[in-house]
């Protein structure tokens, strides 16, 4: 008998545990989540983390993530809108923002990311069919910003720029152009779209040949203005140097023509000083350099006695007549 009811204390233990149990469920950080009786919704989501109760075996709890997650579309080869065929390759984040709206229209994640699939990949081909391939390329003109020359007259950077393609939205744009169109349908199927990226643009080759070839026109085109410029800059330095250098040596000669003439000046005044104090003495030495300057080893003289050159000779000697 007491095993009996200690069998029946056990079991009506275990169908508490069981029935209490099923009674509660818990939503973290991470989750949200819909309770359902019988397949059908029973109220509004729970987004807040808690401890919930619900009727047992005939309540159920649906967990839908809460956090961000990723869509990773295939490549597909679209014609862009100037008839180049180029390969797309977008991906997107999103979050489930409504949880009943997801539940009823989509159910679960996966059938959410085939959803997605149709409605970026539809939006993606109309975008791009619509824009030219350089749109879809380049997000800016940094390109042709970067050879601008402020000097530059306006007919100089008008030929410049027909020469060079332009971007007139850019590849951002267009991922956000994409994004507007995504966005007005998903939120249909509650869900909430955060971004879409074109992570990568690649060509078809007879495409790929056409586009590496304005690239290398376009970098040559680039290197040779910065190659002009350079060699301008380059003429400038060097003008400058060489007026530089002029100046300097003119001060250099002004300078030597100064001390030369102050030099001079002082000679003539050591001359002067010297004549003054001995004229017959300064005129000897002055006239014994004429006659070391006039008269050299082989030398010849045929002067006159009356002769001022011959003065000082006539003491030597006492002849009148000087044969050198």
């Amino acid at each position: 008998m007491n095993r009996s009811l200690n069998a029946l204390g056990i079991i009506f233990f275990l169908i508490v545990l069981v029935v209490a149990s099923g009674a509660v469920y818990t939503v973290n950080e991470t989750q949200q989540a819909v309770i359902t009786q019988f397949g059908e919704p029973m109220g509004g989501a729970v987004t807040t983390a808690g401890l919930y109760f619900k009727i047992p075996f005939i309540q159920r709890a649906n967990y839908f993530e809460k956090r961000l997650l990723e869509w990773d579309g295939d490549q597909n080869q679209i014609p862009t809108g100037d008839k180049r065929y180029i390969w797309v390759d977008t991906a997107a984040r999103w979050r489930i923002s409504d949880p009943l709206k997801f539940m009823q229209s989509v159910g679960n994640e996966a059938s959410a990311q085939s959803r997605l699939d149709d409605i970026i990949d539809a939006a993606t081909r109309d975008t791009i069919s619509g824009s030219n391939l350089i749109e879809a390329v380049r997000s800016s003109n940094d390109m042709l910003e970067r050879v601008k020359d402020p000097g530059q007259s306006a007919e100089e950077w008008e030929q410049l720029s027909d020469a060079t393609e332009k971007v007139y939205q850019g590849r951002d744009a267009l991922s956000k152009k994409i994004l507007q169109q995504t966005a007005q349908v998903t939120h249909r199927y509650g869900i909430e779209l955060v971004d879409v990226l074109i992570k990568r643009v690649n060509y078809v080759q007879d495409v790929r040949n056409k586009v590496y070839e304005r690239m290398v026109s376009e970098r040559k085109r680039a290197a040779e203005k910065f190659r002009s410029e350079g060699l301008g800059k380059k003429a400038e330095i060097e003008g400058q140097m060489k007026k530089e250098l002029e100046q300097i040596r003119s001060e250099a000669y002004r300078q030597a023509q100064e001390i030369q003439g102050t030099a001079d000046a002082e000679a003539i005044r050591i001359y002067a000083d010297a004549y003054n104090n001995d004229p017959e003495f300064y005129s000897f030495t002055k006239t014994l350099e004429t006659y070391q300057k006039a008269i050299g080893a082989d030398s010849t003289l045929i002067i006159t006695t009356d002769s001022d050159f011959y003065r000082y000779m006539k003491s030597i000697g006492g002849s009148s007549k000087a044969d050198f």
